[in-house]
C-alpha cells in the first residue's frame, strides 16, 4: 500500500513539474519506508509562519548551494505554481537584493550567512528575522533551507545528478547567481 501511494506520488509530481524524479523511484525501489520518512522531512517547515517570499528566498538559496538546475527549477516552479511572482523569483535567483525586495531579501542574506557559517552576519540577520515575524519564521526559514538542499543533496549521492540546466522563470531564462558552499575543515 505504502508502495503504491508513494508511486502516485512520484507520478503526481513529475506530471505537475516535468521533472526526472529517478533517484526517488530508487528509493522508493529499495526501501519504501526510507522514501515516506524522507519525504515527510522535507515537509516540517509550517509554510504559514513566514512570509512566502522569505520561504522561497531561504530555500532557493539552499537548492542553489547543492544543485546547477534541475532541482532549482522545480523549486521555481513550485513557487510559481503558488502565485510567487516572477519578477522576485528572478531577483532571488539572480542574487539581486534589491530587486527581489525586502521581505526575500532577509531571509535570502540569512540563509546565505547560514551556509556559510557567518555568525558575525546571520547574528544579527537572525534577530531581525524573529523582530519581524518572530521565533515560528526563524524556525521555518531554517526548516525550509535545510530541506531545500536534502532532494539535490540525494540525487548527486545517488548518482542521478548529472545534468546542469538553464533555469526558466515565466518563459525567461534566468542565469542563477551560484552560492558558495562553506569550506570544509582539514
Amino acid at each position: 500500500m505504502l508502495k503504491l501511494f508513494l508511486t502516485r506520488w512520484i507520478d503526481g509530481f513529475e506530471k505537475t513539474f516535468n521533472y526526472d524524479a529517478s533517484y526517488m523511484r530508487h528509493v522508493l525501489r529499495v526501501s519504501p519506508a526510507s522514501l515516506f520518512k524522507f519525504s515527510l522531512g522535507s515537509q516540517a517547515a509550517d509554510r504559514k509562519a513566514a512570509p512566502p517570499e522569505a520561504l522561497v528566498a531561504a530555500g532557493l538559496v539552499g537548492t542553489l548551494s547543492e544543485d546547477c538546475g534541475p532541482c532549482t527549477q522545480v523549486g521555481v516552479d513550485i513557487a510559481t505554481a503558488q502565485g510567487l511572482d516572477p519578477k522576485v523569483l528572478r531577483a532571488i535567483l539572480a542574487g539581486d537584493e534589491a530587486a527581489m525586495g525586502e521581505t526575500a531579501a532577509l531571509a535570502y542574506r540569512f540563509a546565505k550567512a547560514s551556509l556559510a557559517r557567518d555568525m558575525e552576519a546571520c547574528d544579527p540577520l537572525r534577530d531581525e528575522i524573529v523582530r519581524r515575524w518572530g521565533e515560528p519564521a526563524l524556525v521555518a526559514i531554517g526548516l525550509t533551507l535545510t530541506a531545500s538542499r536534502m532532494y539535490p543533496t540525494l540525487k548527486y549521492a545517488l548518482g542521478y545528478g548529472k545534468a546542469c540546466s538553464k533555469v526558466v522563470v515565466a518563459g525567461e531564462p534566468v542565469a542563477p547567481h551560484p552560492v558558495a558552499q562553506p569550506a570544509l575543515a582539514a
